[in-house]
């Protein structure tokens, strides 16, 4: 069975104790939408690192990696198992394609891994494997590295990428009912883009994309690479399918879009 790569955003740490539309569909993604993978594979912006980086662990702890949030959230385990087997086997295609890595035990997950597996997948019974992003690589590069998996997604592995299009923390309304124009521009164009798989036009964003700066500060890119890293993973298969996109205090954007698995 095959799995698509999927981009979802993982908006406030709050996502972990809301209860709206956004959460409502995670759950549905998880329990309805997708075939159960035998296993998850996540890239996160919360990983951001110079080197590729690839958890080892039997059993994850949870990462409380947020300050001054409600006190239930300190509370939220999610005791995903890892998979030693696939962490291996990904080392090894990372080493076939000469690309330079490390190993991790005991990191645990990020919010930006457990607070979408948790939506999606409560039961917590799915291994996972975390990988670490580099937000200063090119987007060719990301790209690369998440295509190098793609042989995984043909074997019932779904691959995630945990970021946001629009991930601005200093420009959010925290009053804002309606979305931003300039957000929703922004969104709109890359949407046209992943539609089109048009990588030449994604590759050259920072230049061609309106907005870019407000959507995509230069101390919050790592948001919004794990794109690539989804995207890479299908590339043979190119397909893009949005499932879903909402705001959040006007600007955050909630996206998840569907690359492959057609």
């Amino acid at each position: 069975m095959s799995q698509p790569a999927l981009f979802i955003a993982h908006g406030s740490p709050t996502l972990a104790i809301e209860k709206n539309a956004y959460t409502d569909f995670l759950h549905r993604l998880g329990q309805e939408i997708l075939e159960p993978p035998d296993a998850i594979v996540i890239f996160s912006a919360h990983w951001d690192a110079p080197d590729q980086w690839v958890s080892t662990d039997t059993k994850h702890m949870t990462m409380h990696d947020f300050y001054g949030f409600p006190e239930e959230m300190y509370a939220i385990e999610y005791p995903a198992p890892g998979s030693p087997e696939l962490s291996e086997e990904i080392e090894a295609i990372f080493r076939a394609h000469n690309l330079p890595y490390k190993t991790s035990t005991g990191r645990g997950l990020d919010h930006g891994a457990w607070v979408v597996l948790r939506l999606m997948f409560p039961s917590a019974d799915i291994p996972v494997v975390a990988l670490s992003v580099d937000a200063k690589r090119e987007p060719e590069e990301q790209y690369a590295i998440g295509k190098m998996l793609t042989e995984l997604r043909q074997r019932n592995v779904l691959v995630i990428g945990s970021g946001g299009l629009v991930h601005n923390l200093r420009l959010l309304d925290w009053e804002g009912r309606e979305p931003a124009a300039w957000a929703v521009e922004f969104d709109d164009w890359i949407g046209e883009q992943l539609e089109n798989w048009d990588l030449r036009q994604l590759f050259d964003y920072d230049r061609k994309a309106p907005h870019v700066r407000m959507a995509i500060p230069s101390y919050g890119r790592e948001h919004f690479v794990p794109l690539f890293y989804a995207m890479g993973a299908a590339d043979d298969e190119r397909h893009a399918v949005k499932l879903f996109q909402d705001y959040q205090y006007g600007s955050l954007s909630l996206n998840c879009w569907k690359f492959g698995g057609r």
